[in-house]
This record gives structure tokens, sequence and C-alpha cells, in this order.
């Protein structure tokens, strides 16, 4: 009797890897292919969205406070060379529109015009932002630079 059950035991071990594996396979078949919906339409793209090169933005926000009484401009041409006003100088960087959205601004160059402080803050923190900017995205017809700490909006300039 003992070894009928030993016997029987073997036989139900060493088919169960089978009955494993069968049954993987079912459930696989019944699944969707991966990145389908379960009612066998795959979701659409994400469609990617071109960096506006040449376009003149001017600053409206730097991390949700108002610019009013500062102008402050930014222009990405197609060498990817960004350009603009911070406030009381021109600045010039290297900018890179990058893939997913991304974004990347090299070192900056600024003039030395002579300023009021409340000008050079302001110039100060706009370029210290825009130097940290990592992402970009165009809502509503603005651009949105987006940094670590916040976030710059810009309307379409003249």
């Amino acid at each position: 009797m003992q070894s009928r059950l030993g016997l029987m035991a073997a036989l139900v071990l060493s088919l169960s890897p089978v009955l494993v594996t069968d049954a993987l396979a079912q459930r696989r078949q019944q699944m969707p292919p991966r990145g389908e919906q379960p009612g066998g339409e795959a979701p659409p793209p994400k469609q990617e969205k071109n960096f506006p090169l040449d376009a003149s933005w001017t600053l409206l926000q730097i991390n949700g406070k108002p610019a009013t009484g500062h102008r402050a401009t930014l222009k990405v041409d197609s060498n990817l060379r960004g350009t603009g006003f911070g406030g009381c100088n021109t600045f010039s960087a290297s900018a890179y529109p990058l893939r997913q959205q991304g974004f990347a601004v090299g070192p900056i160059a600024v003039t030395k015009m002579a300023c009021d402080k409340g000008a050079s803050d302001f110039e100060r923190s706009y370029l210290m932002a825009l130097r940290t900017v990592r992402q970009w995205d165009l809502v509503e017809g603005r651009l949105v630079l987006k940094t670590g700490a916040g976030e710059l909006r810009f309307d379409r300039g003249i």
C-alpha cells in the first residue's frame, strides 16, 4: 500500500510542472498582449510635440508669481541658440529641446549693463530658473518651461 502511495506521489510530482505550464499557457491565451486594452484596442500612441523654434516668447510668470513690472524674453533659433532680454541685460546660451519634451540650457552669457536692484534681482532669478529648466510643454498656446523648483510661463511675443 505504501509503495502504491509513494508511486502515486512521484507520478503527481513529475506531472505538476506540465500541469502548471499548461495552465499558464491557457491563461496567456486569454490575456490581451501587453499595451492593449481588454477590448482589443491599443491606446493611441502619444503624439510627440515639436519645440517652437524661431518663436519669440515673453515671460508671464516665474513659479506662479506674475512677472509684472519686468520684461523678460526668450527665443530659441534653429541653430539651438537661446537669446533674450532678462530685465536689464541681453543674454545668450545653447538651448537644446530634447526627446520626450526634455530641455537643457548651457552656460548663459550676459551683457554687463548697470541696473537698479529690483531689475538685477529679477534678472538673476529669471536666468537661474532658465538655467535649471528640464522639461518644456505647450499649454493653450503658451510655452511652459519646468524646473525642479517650479516653472516659467511665457506668452507668444511680437
